[in-house]
């Protein structure tokens, strides 16, 4: 065997050394691709729990511009508590004028505006809150001007209790027309939540509470 032979087979790869730098290549191949996709899907939650949380920002402002309009003895806020199959459908109304909040800026008189849960669409068990609102001149069983803001979707609970600063603790149901309620609490339950979705707003002065 000459010296040449002997010389090119010593620098040449073997097959099992082709193999292995194969497996190897193939294992990082595989950890990056892992790697990426771990972070696309991290990306994507996020994104998605910010624009849910913006939404719930959003909604929390509307209620707060809404109920810190009203005025004791016009206002005429109520609220009952509801259930549905042991879960909470609380539903509160109140008199208010037209304004950008109830997409009603340019409307005449006042309205009459229901907030509640119901089904986003038929034959399905997705509920969505929104606003149920109609001229407060229309009868009461006049359905034909009334029209539905739809505002949170993907919801399963709303709660609602009231702080009385007379008895100096909240109430499940407020049924004085002629004096508001000091505080509101709204608590909705989520179906991409464990823990429900919790604000209170005030209507007036933030009492001490117990």
């Amino acid at each position: 065997m000459s010296i040449v032979a002997s010389e090119r087979r010593r620098s040449a790869f073997t097959l099992l050394e082709i193999m292995l730098a194969v497996a190897i290549l193939g294992m990082m191949s595989l950890a990056v691709y892992r790697f990426v996709q771990t972070n696309i899907t991290a990306l994507r939650i996020s994104s998605e729990t910010n624009a849910t949380d913006a939404q719930y920002s959003g909604f929390l402002n509307l209620l707060t511009s809404q109920w810190q309009s009203l005025t004791p003895g016009t206002g005429a806020l109520v609220g009952e508590p509801l259930k549905l199959n042991d879960r909470p459908r609380d539903e509160i109304t109140w008199t208010c004028g037209p304004g950008p909040g109830l997409l009603t800026r340019y409307a005449a008189g006042e309205y009459t505006v229901s907030m509640r849960l119901r089904p986003a669409a038929k034959d399905t068990d997705r509920l969505e809150i929104g606003f149920m609102r109609k001229p407060k001149l229309s009868g009461a069983s006049d359905s034909t001007e009334e029209s539905w803001v739809p505002l949170l979707t993907n919801v399963q609970t709303l709660q609602i209790r009231y702080f009385d600063p007379r008895l100096n603790t909240w109430v499940e149901r407020w049924t004085d027309t002629i004096t508001l309620p000091r505080l509101i609490k709204v608590a909705i339950g989520r179906t991409d939540a464990a823990v429900p979705w919790e604000a209170i707003v005030a209507l007036g002065r933030t009492p001490l509470l117990n």
